[in-house]
């Protein structure tokens, strides 16, 4: 975190900087700042009720205030409407996936418009997904934890979005849709999709991230590269309270 705090990198196709939120009254985020380049993954690892979400809420725009730097692509958007923001093939895959309980499978996965060209088709989210295609027909409620994060994801792909804010994308699924998802994440890396996870679960983060950024009491604190995570394991437990 060696780079002056104001400085954008130069490679950087999402720049955060000094950015802080509120809840109300509640001040949540205090100058957050970081940098993720194109086709990275990068987790926001930290405590529970650290800020990591609401970066991620404050990223795509749907926080009430919100103040500071948040640049995709060499714009600024801290002043835009979530819609806008999500026209600049920005997408948001929340905690608690938003699926629609009258709608079927396929009916959630197309509801979304294409904002950008280059979508995935309905074809393509069933090949990514092959269980979506046999339950296309159930009801979104119906579907498992799994599937509903299947098509939360996919719903997200099929926009033409190319940087994805997943929040929490393992949380409370079995092991064996964790290493699915973990899959996913790494064929869209090879795709070229720009990805910023966060995630509770820090050793299936270190199966997908490039980089880890920690952050505490709505700063980030600090900055590991994946390939020095071992090395530097005692430290992230001291952050993390494992």
């Amino acid at each position: 975190m060696s780079r002056p705090a104001g400085a954008v990198s130069a490679d950087a196709l999402l720049s955060v900087r000094d950015l802080e939120a509120w809840y109300g009254e509640s001040h949540v985020l205090h100058g957050v700042s970081f940098d993720v380049r194109e086709g990275e993954v990068v987790t926001l690892l930290g405590r529970n009720g650290a800020g990591k979400t609401t970066t991620l809420k404050s990223i795509i725009g749907i926080m009430g205030k919100r103040t500071g730097s948040v640049r995709y692509g060499g714009r600024e958007t801290i002043a835009m409407a979530s819609r806008h923001v999500a026209r600049l093939g920005v997408g948001f895959v929340p905690e608690e996936r938003g699926i629609f309980a009258s709608l079927s499978g396929l009916e959630n996965l197309t509801l979304p418009p294409q904002v950008k060209p280059g979508g995935f088709t309905v074809p393509q989210v069933y090949e990514l997904f092959p269980n979506l295609k046999e339950r296309s027909g159930s009801q979104g409620t119906k579907l498992s934890g799994g599937e509903q994060q299947m098509l939360a994801i996919g719903r997200i792909l099929r926009t033409g979005a190319k940087l994805l804010l997943l929040d929490e994308p393992t949380e409370g699924l079995a092991p064996v849709i964790v290493q699915q998802i973990g899959r996913t994440i790494e064929r869209l890396k090879r795709e070229g999709f720009t990805i910023v996870l966060v995630e509770q679960n820090f050793r299936f983060a270190q199966t997908v991230a490039d980089r880890h950024y920690i952050v505490e009491q709505g700063r980030v604190v600090d900055m590991i590269p994946n390939d020095v995570l071992d090395a530097n394991i005692d430290k992230l437990h001291g952050y993390l309270g494992v």
